[in-house]
């Protein structure tokens, strides 16, 4: 079949059509097959996962150099002296491209494990409600068609056209050697994680964002906590609009607001965010109620755009850009896709993001809102920090009237595992009371949850039984 010219290929049919081979896709394609329908993958690389390629694995590859830089630079805090700490620049990006593309290799492997005939190399894009044209000259004729297609960087008008010295987190991590300086615009995760690290790597950087609160952090005394720890690594210019244009010596930016100044850096990070890849869809001819910024209109609980048969998963529908949500959203549009016109509601988590500073900024849950219980742990003289000498920052937790968790937001060390443990307790309905009944080891981080946790039961009636268990847990902490 693939030794056919173009004109000879036959047009394809199937159930369910999945465009985008992505997390979201791959999941998509997956739960369609499992539930009985005939699918075609169709993407036009197949190059494996955004999150293999040039998302999670290779920014944590960079941020695990980082931190045994760091570590070895605080070593004497322990009494021990590691020496002069050296660098080695083309060192470090070669581990990380080397580790990243053994990721990448892993998720390429899934696809020799698909049907035959399933994965179809192209482009697609919609001539109708439910069918397709691929870039061959191929129809594609779908009962129903996932759009999976993930989302791209956004630079700013200012950064275009400037050279291969403005970077993406798609392009930083094929750089030979780590820059002599480094510009970063944004302050949301992406640019906070590959700031600190680059410059716990020795590299000069400062950060600039035109808002003022780094990493949407919902708490004031959060935010503080997440700028200090970072400021110690980078300079922070918060508030700040920039303009920038080529030099000789690599880009010159000029920057106003809360500050003012200019400097020329080696190279800027552009971190301000990804948009859905949807432009070569054509979704004018598929039907679909579009927003204002262009991408279809749809149910998350359903992940079904409208009343159609094409429904919408992962980056591309621009609600939740994060890997676990991509693969559930995934799981769900294929299901649905594959039972349609039978669609219902698929099992959304809870919110959770989780920002791998150091230390590392979590969210759980919702926003509190006017009846919600707010209490705090402070982590700047917990035990086991202390201990580590890290000792800083802080939990918030909330819970409705009746104690029950609601959500939380953390910058202390250890957040990447207390907010998993905060988060399943959200999901799961648990009170702070219950969460006093289980057992907690010492000396843990853990620990420092029970003077929140304390807080809340204190502002709610609780039997007698859980108040002195409470009260236990409030002398043993």
């Amino acid at each position: 079949m693939r030794d056919l010219p173009e004109a000879a290929r036959p047009d394809l049919t199937c159930d369910v059509a999945v465009i985008g081979a992505g997390t979201a896709g791959i999941a998509a394609e997956r739960s369609a097959r499992e539930h009985g329908a005939r699918t075609l993958l169709i993407d036009p690389e197949f190059r494996g996962t955004l999150c293999a390629n040039t998302g999670c694995m290779p920014s944590k590859l960079l941020i695990v150099a980082a931190r045994a830089a760091h570590d070895a630079r605080r070593a004497p805090v322990f009494g021990v002296q590691p020496g002069s700490v050296q660098i080695d620049g083309p060192a470090v990006m070669a581990r990380l491209r080397e580790e990243r593309d053994r990721f990448v290799e892993f998720t390429r492997e899934s696809f020799d494990d698909l049907p035959p005939d399933t994965a179809i190399t192209g482009r697609a894009r919609f001539t109708g409600p439910a069918t397709l044209m691929l870039e061959d000259g191929r129809r594609v004729e779908a009962k129903a068609v996932v759009i999976a297609t993930g989302s791209a960087p956004v630079v700013p008008a200012p950064f275009r056209d400037l050279g291969p010295r403005i970077l993406t987190n798609e392009t930083l991590f094929e750089l030979p050697d780590l820059p002599d300086s480094l510009a970063v615009i944004g302050g949301g995760p992406i640019g906070l994680e590959l700031a600190q690290a680059m410059g716990r790597l020795g590299v000069a950087v400062t950060l600039f964002d035109h808002e003022t609160r780094l990493g949407k952090a919902r708490e004031d005394d959060i935010h503080d906590a997440l700028s200090r720890a970072v400021g110690r690594d980078l300079t922070l210019c918060l508030g700040a609009d920039t303009e920038a244009r080529a030099d000789p010596q690599g880009i010159r930016l000029d920057w106003s607001g809360d500050s003012e100044g200019h400097a020329v850096f080696s190279h800027v990070l552009v971190a301000t965010g990804r948009a859905p890849l949807l432009d070569d869809l054509d979704l004018t001819a598929s039907g679909l109620d579009l927003d204002d910024h262009g991408t279809p209109v749809f149910d998350r609980d359903t992940m079904r755009c409208g009343g159609s048969a094409i429904f919408i998963a992962g980056d591309a529908d621009a609600d939740v850009p994060l890997l676990h949500e991509a693969s559930t959203e995934g799981e769900i549009a294929g299901r649905n896709a594959a039972c349609h016109p039978r669609v219902r509601p698929g099992h959304r988590s809870t919110p959770f993001t989780l920002t791998f500073t150091d230390p590392p900024l979590a969210q759980v849950g919702e926003e509190p809102g006017d009846d919600t219980i707010i209490a705090r742990s402070d982590y700047s003289d917990q035990g086991r920090a202390r201990a580590e000498a890290r000792a800083e920052g802080l939990v918030v937790l909330y819970a409705d009237p009746q104690g029950r968790l609601t959500g939380a937001e953390l910058c202390c060390p250890g957040a990447e595992h207390l907010s998993h443990l905060l988060v399943w307790a959200v999901q799961s309905g648990a009170t702070a009371a219950d969460m006093l009944l289980l057992p907690f080891y010492h000396p843990t981080l853990e620990e420092g949850l029970k003077g929140a946790l304390n807080q809340i039961c204190r502002q709610v009636r609780l039997p007698e039984a859980d108040r002195q268990a409470s009260a236990g847990g409030a002398r043993n902490g």
